[in-house]
Order: structure tokens, then C-alpha cells, then sequence
């Protein structure tokens, strides 16, 4: 089954090899087993459904509460090929009339629907009478009231999963702690054989920076003049402060529009189509913008406020760099906002208070942190960040000048939370240490203490910074309900002089330009042509601009001149249909501006000589005959460029379509491996087949990862061949 899911991910969506993650995932809903999978945005969820669901007799039905998804992933399985309709609010009556039709006459092999419409009284009748294959959740988080987006008519789904209890079920979501994790698998039912992907929540491409927000709208503009004719987002916490920095950027000239509730719907869907469609590059609006809108080429997003909770900010940075080339995250972290959520806050019950507020002191922990600033980002979200530095923070590219010695600082605030009886906040502290007249600091007497007046070299706000970091390096515990603070054993050490202390007063310094994040070589001219040509066929056929190619498709094609159909079927994200569809249209770009610069093709992917007289020759084929013509997977990985799992994929492609492969070459990779290792795997191989790796990962307890696993199958196969 794998081999003819690898020939739709080329055929329908131009890809040679899965992303990690994504053959496992759809081994597991092929093997019928309930699957929970949590990646990050960008990561390649939706294939996971949609591959298995062309190759069930059925349908599959996917629950979003996103209409712009829906539309989105419709129009592009349309595009590729693949019968799939949607059914909402969004559509007139003769529309869904006629998706109605076609669902019931058996035309299509995927229905996204939203919640509401899939509960709606003609919709369970209708499905009732369908051959129902999989239940797909997406954003599966929705369902748990300790998710950040919790939606009371997700619950329902437990309703309807019962109901078509036959078919399986896959949950999906970008962001899940464990104990959203937990809640999912609960309600949906899913059992002991259920499996559970987690992908790393870490997009390597996102260069993540916090500023303090001091003049905010003059940092704006210097930091969106770094991208010109770029798309971005920038995100604000009221639609009073969307409309008022849409009107700025206006004024200077960008091309920027708001979204917001408080738009009519006409104005917010117009807004979005031009943004998506790449007529307008930016986009100011309130965290209701974004979702499920799978635009791959945004470089940049602001965070003018500060976001109410981590897994928001999570959610809302991974609208960038879809397309896994690099994008730049600017959070403005202003104090006065922490008072305005912290207000927001206060209008909950108490339950939902206590939540908000971890969730609220969570982000905080990521946005003043002094180390690199994936490890409080992915230990949230239960993941360790293996390495010290990841070198796409500002924190990894700061020099740390501006971090000093504040242990005597340190040692004024402790005493003083100590001398006021552990029991105070923050700002009661900062207002003893500052010597205050305040009326509470009068009332408990805290105007006779030793600690009152000693701490005017800080201001107010420098303090709360210090405090916040303090609370970070755990020298402080703070109570969740009140908010007063206590000195932990380590801050005793700080005031007995055993322990100093480090922290960050002044703002960050300049970050480097985002032209240095991205070191992608390609002939800039050429882009720009294959772009305005990509743009007026989108708008000939009325989608959106990546729905033809993506970006990294254009930058491709822009550094290898690809000047023929099997040139070109070796780039990045074109199959066969879009090949048949719009290769020509690029072929005679690329081709004239080749002739015009005097340029060659620069194929390091395709051997020429292999190409057949149609012009199209698949990488695998390539790569598997060179193999058989006795190049080492060395010499492959060298020559294409690609790592060792690359060449054994597309080796194992190769096979597939029935060529015997030499052995011996792959000896000298086996040798490397423990012997007895190696026949525990082949003995596996025996008894579970070799179509799936995930039963035979399992049967040998995890001992061997899946690059292994993928090099011993292959040895297997050839020497049976």
C-alpha cells in the first residue's frame, strides 16, 4: 500500500519523499487503527488523511471549524485531481445543493464540513446512507476545555464518532500539551490500539525575537522596511489598535488591510481573498485572522500586543514559513499589555482564571528568557531542545552585553518580600523598595522597614523586569490565586551571598536583517517573472497564487533552469498534473530568459542522459539505476545532494515498480550495524511483512530507528530479488 501512497504524493502533490512523520501516520490509518497526530503547523498534516482517503473506496469525512481551510485545501485536491467538496455556511443553496448530490451519488473521496453543519438534522441522514472510510478531527485540540481554542460543539463529535463507529478516526492538531492529549483520546473513544504521533514542535525556519515595545510603531515600520513586497501579519490585541496602524502603514505608502470582528463579513472575506492572492502583501489584524489559511509564502509576523497564552502565540507564528524557507516572529513585549490581559483575565470565573493565568505566566517565562528561546518554547509543549544554542534567536545572536551582575539588586528584593511576610505582589514590593506613600504601604507599615527607600537606582519599570527574571531563575515561588510572592531555597542562597545573579535591564540590540536568514541562491530576475507569470494564471482560474506553485517551486526552478518536461518534473512540488496543467507556461519563461542570459540548466538532480523520449523521468528512477549501475549510496548522497534515508527512499520507490536491485551495495552500510540486530530485524521482516515499518519498529522495542529499519529492508529485498 505504501508504494502506491509514495506514487499519489508525486503524481497528485509533486513530492518525492514524505516529511517525517507522515508515511508512519499514514501506515497507521491504513492499518485501520484510531490515530491521534500532533505537528506543527507547516508540518504536512493534511496528506496524512488526504492520501489514505484516495486510496479507501469511501469517504472521508473531515471536521474543520475553518472555512477558509476548507476552501483552501478543496480548491488545491481539485486542482491535483482529487474529487473533494465542502459543506458550509459559506456556500449559496444552489452550491450546496449540489455537493449535497455529489457526496450522496458517491463523486467524491473527501467532505470537509464544519461542526455545526455536520450536526445540522439533513447532514447525519445523509451520511448514514454513504460508505463512511475515516473521521477526520482537525484541530482535535478544540474538543478539550484545557485546549487554548476550547469549542463546546466539538464535544459532539464523541456522538457522531459512535455513530459511524466502523470507519476510523484521526485527530489532528498543531498544539497539544499532554494533557490536551489526553482529553482527545477520551472523548473521541479511542482504545488500546489507537497510536499516538507527536512530532517536534520546533520549526528550525522561524527566527523568533522579542523587542520591549518602546516607540512601537516606529520599531513596526523598521522592521516590515526589511521586506519589501513580502507577505506578512501583524497581530493586535484590539480592533481599535488594527484600524489605527492599518491607517499608519497606509499613510507610508505599504499596501496593508484590516481584519477584525468588528468588519462587516463581505470586507473581512475581501480583505483575506486579496491577501491570500498576494494583491495585498500585509495583513493588521486581531488573532481571528489566520486560522486554517494555508498561504505558504509569509515571511514575517508581528506581534504588535502580547499574545493571551503560549500555545496562541505558537499557533499564530506558525502562519509563517509554511513553505520551510526561513521567516522572521517579532513579539513587542510591552508591560502595560500584561495589565490589559491580566483585566480580560479578572472578567473570568475562577476556574478559567487560575488557567489563564499559568498560561499567561508561561509566555511570559518564553518572552524574558535569557536563554534560547526554543527551550522554554518547546518545554511547554513537553519537548526538550537538545542543544544550548539554535542560532534562530535573538538570544543565540546576541553577544549577551547586555546582561549584568544584579546580585545586590537581587539580594533588596528578596529581603524586602521576606520583611513584608512573603504574602505581597510584585508591585507592593517595587513600591517599598522605591519608598511609595501609597496607602497600603502605609497601612501595614512597611514605611518603617529597613528595605523601604533602598531601591531607586531601579525604576518601576526595570524592577518588574528584574522580578519577572528573578521568578525565572526560581530565587521566587508566586502564588496562582493571589499573586503573593515567597523566597525558594535558592533565593536564600542569593541572600546569604553564596549565589549571584545574572539579568537583562536594557532592551535587545539590532537583530540581523532578515536577508542574512535566508541563504537560498536563485536568479532574483527570474523569480520575479516566474512569479508575475504564477499570478496571472491564478488569477485566470481563480485561486490563489500557490495553489499553482509555491514559492520554494519558483526559487527551485530559479537556480536549476530546468529547460525540459523531465527537468522540470524533477523539481520541488510539480507532478504530473500540474505539469500537464502549467509546465509549459514556466518551460518557456525559464527557456527564453536562458537564452537571453546565455545560461545552461543546472540539473545536479537529473541525469540527462536517462531522460526518455517524453521528457519525464522520475528521481527514483534516476537515482535507482544509477545504483544498479554500481554508484554507492555515498556517491549518491554526494552527487544529488541529498541525506542517506533521500537515496533509500527513492531506492525503495524504485523497487517498487518492480527492478531488481544489485546486492552488495549495501553491505558495507549493514556491516555497520550490530549482527544480531540485524537478523532480529530481518526475522521481523519475515513474520510482519515489509510493507509497513512501523509493526516491526515496535516488535523489536524500539531498538532500531527508522533509517536503520529503512536500509535493512531494503538488504532484505535485493537479496531476495
Amino acid at each position: 500500500m505504501i508504494r502506491q501512497a509514495r506514487m499519489l504524493l508525486k503524481e497528485k502533490f509533486g513530492y518525492d519523499d514524505f516529511r517525517p512523520l507522515q508515511q508512519e501516520v499514514i501506515e497507521s490509518s491504513l492499518a485501520r487503527n484510531d490515530t491521534l497526530l500532533i505537528m506543527p503547523t507547516g508540518g504536512g498534516k493534511s496528506l496524512c488523511y488526504q492520501i489514505p482517503a484516495m486510496m479507501r473506496p469511501g469517504l472521508t469525512v473531515v471536521v474543520s471549524p475553518l472555512i477558509s481551510l476548507m476552501q483552501d485545501q478543496v480548491n488545491q485536491l481539485t486542482e491535483a485531481g482529487v474529487p473533494a467538496v465542502l459543506l458550509n455556511s459559506s456556500l449559496t443553496p444552489e452550491a450546496y445543493a449540489r455537493n449535497v448530490r455529489q457526496v450522496s451519488e458517491g463523486q467524491v473521496k473527501l467532505l470537509y464540513a464544519a461542526p455545526e453543519a455536520l450536526f445540522s438534522p439533513r447532514m447525519l441522514p445523509l451520511l448514514d446512507n454513504v460508505k463512511i472510510d475515516c473521521l477526520a478531527v482537525d484541530e482535535a485540540h478544540c474538543i478539550s476545555e484545557w485546549g487554548h481554542d476550547f469549542r463546546p460543539e466539538y464535544r459532539q463529535l464523541a456522538e457522531v464518532r459512535k455513530r459511524f463507529s466502523d470507519s476510523v478516526c484521526m485527530a489532528l492538531t498543531a498544539t497539544a500539551t499532554p494533557r490536551v492529549r489526553q482529553d482527545i483520546r477520551k472523548i473521541l473513544g479511542f482504545d488500546g490500539n489507537a497510536r499516538e504521533f507527536l512530532a517536534s514542535f520546533d520549526r528550525k525556519n522561524l527566527f523568533l525575537e522579542v523587542k520591549e515595545k518602546q516607540q512601537p510603531l516606529a520599531q513596526l515600520v523598521n522592521f516590515i522596511e526589511k521586506f519589501p513586497n513580502e507577505s506578512g501579519i501583524i497581530y493586535c490585541l484590539t480592533r481599535k489598535q488594527v484600524d489605527e496602524i492599518t491607517l499608519v502603514l497606509q499613510r507610508r505608502g505599504y499596501n496593508a488591510r484590516s481584519y477584525h470582528a468588528g468588519l462587516s463579513d463581505e470586507v473581512r472575506k475581501t480583505n483575506q481573498e486579496l491577501f491570500i492572492r498576494d494583491d495585498v502583501p500585509i495583513m493588521v489584524a486581531t488573532v481571528a485572522f489566520g486560522m486554517g489559511i494555508d498561504k505558504p509564502n509569509v515571511r514575517f509576523v508581528v506581534h504588535f500586543d502580547l499574545p493571551r497564552n503560549i500555545e496562541g502565540y505558537y499557533q499564530e507564528i506558525g502562519r509563517a514559513g509554511r513553505d520551510n524557507l526561513d521567516a522572521h516572529c517579532l513579539l513587542l513585549l510591552g508591560y502595560g499589555d500584561i495589565q490589559k490581559i491580566k483585566y480580560f483575565i479578572n472578567q473570568k470565573n475562577a476556574a478559567e482564571q487560575r488557567v489563564a493565568t499559568l498560561h499567561l505566566n508561561a509566555l511570559l517565562g518564553f518572552a524574558e528568557t535569557e536563554v534560547c528561546r526554543r527551550k522554554p518554547l518547546l518545554a511547554y509543549f513537553g519537548e526538550s531542545y537538545p542543544a544550548e544554542s539554535c542560532g534562530m534567536c535573538d538570544n543565540c545572536r546576541s553577544d549577551n552585553r547586555d546582561i549584568i551582575d544584579v546580585t545586590v539588586g537581587a539580594q533588596k528584593f528578596l529581603s524586602c518580600v521576606k520583611r513584608t511576610g512573603e504574602k505581597f505582589g510584585t508591585g507592593h514590593i517595587i513600591d517599598v523598595l522605591r519608598g511609595s506613600q501609597s496607602q497600603k504601604v502605609l497601612k501595614f507599615g512597611h514605611d518603617k522597614l529597613s528595605t523601604y527607600d533602598i531601591g531607586k537606582e531601579y525604576s518601576k519599570e526595570e524592577w518588574f523586569r528584574l522580578a519577572r527574571q528573578f521568578l525565572h531563575q526560581e530565587l521566587l515561588n508566586q502564588d496562582t490565586e493571589f499573586g503573593g510572592l515567597a523566597v525558594t531555597e535558592k533565593g536564600w542562597e542569593v541572600m546569604r551571598g553564596n549565589l549571584d545573579v545574572q539579568a537583562r535591564l536594557d532592551p535587545k540590540g539590532p537583530t540581523p536583517a532578515s536577508a542574512d536568514l535566508d541563504s537560498t541562491e536563485y536568479d532574483r530576475d527570474l523569480f520575479e517573472l516566474l512569479r508575475r507569470e504564477r499570478k496571472k494564471l491564478a488569477d485566470a482560474a481563480d485561486i490563489p497564487p500557490y495553489v499553482i506553485f509555491p514559492d520554494k517551486t519558483l526559487m527551485e526552478m530559479a537556480a536549476r533552469f530546468p529547460q525540459s518536461e523531465g527537468q522540470l518534473m524533477g523539481i520541488h512540488g510539480v507532478g504530473t498534473m500540474k505539469l500537464r496543467k502549467y509546465g509549459q507556461a514556466f518551460l518557456d519563461l525559464v527557456t527564453a530568459y536562458c537564452r537571453e542570459h546565455g545560461i545552461e540548466a543546472n540539473i545536479a538532480a537529473i541525469d540527462l542522459d536517462l531522460v526518455s523520449s517524453s521528457g519525464r523521468v522520475p528521481r527514483y528512477r534516476v537515482i535507482g539505476n544509477a545504483y544498479n549501475d554500481g554508484k554507492s549510496i555515498a556517491d549518491l548522497m554526494a552527487e544529488y545532494s541529498i541525506k542517506q534515508q533521500t537515496v533509500l527512499d527513492h531506492l525503495y520507490k524504485f523497487w517498487g515498480e518492480g527492478n531488481a536491485l544489485r546486492t552488495g551495495g549495501l553491505e558495507p552500510l549493514i556491516a555497520e550495524l550490530a549482527a544480531e540486530q540485524v537478523d532480529a530485524a530481518i526475522t521481523a521482516f519475515d513474520t510482519h511483512g515489509t510493507d509497513y515499518l512501523s509493526p516491526v519498529f515496535e516488535a523489536l522495542g524500539k531498538t532500531l530507528d527508522y533509517e536503520a529499519l529503512k536500509l535493512i529492508r531494503l538488504f532484505y529485498l535485493s537479496s531476495r530479488s
